[in-house]
């Protein structure tokens, strides 16, 4: 998913490009703005800790497009190509090295497990 930061720096077609050039096979986009309601049930799993309400303000404070891609060891792969959550921190050459401005506006969400991926993309492609 581009978060809000990656929309508004009009980054959609780059971070499209660098999946595809990736091996990505893109199977399906779309945008939307969360309602606090589901960006809460999107982010579950932080729920109680000390960053939760502002991740939920802004994730819910600009549109959001979400990606379903399909690849070898999808999830795996993509979170590698992402980077660390901290941009300071991640690989150079990364999304989140090259873009991301800090741990909250790090421009991309990615899945950490099938099971996740499963739940997170019916947020997008199943409503």
């Amino acid at each position: 998913m581009i978060k809000p930061d990656g929309v508004e720096k009009r980054l959609i077609g780059r971070i499209i490009w660098i999946l595809e050039e990736n091996g990505f096979k893109i199977l399906g986009i779309k945008s939307k703005h969360f309602t606090r309601e589901e960006a809460e049930r999107f982010y579950e799993v932080h729920r109680g800790k000390e960053f939760f309400n502002s991740l939920i303000d802004y994730i819910t404070g600009g549109m959001v497009v979400g990606i379903m891609v399909e690849g070898e060891n999808a999830v795996e792969k993509v979170r590698e190509l992402i980077g660390s959550t901290d941009p300071k921190k991640a690989r150079v050459g990364t999304i989140r090295f090259m873009y991301g401005e800090s741990i909250e506006r790090n421009i991309v969400h990615a899945s950490d497990s099938k099971e996740s991926a499963d739940r997170e993309l019916k947020f997008f492609f199943e409503t």
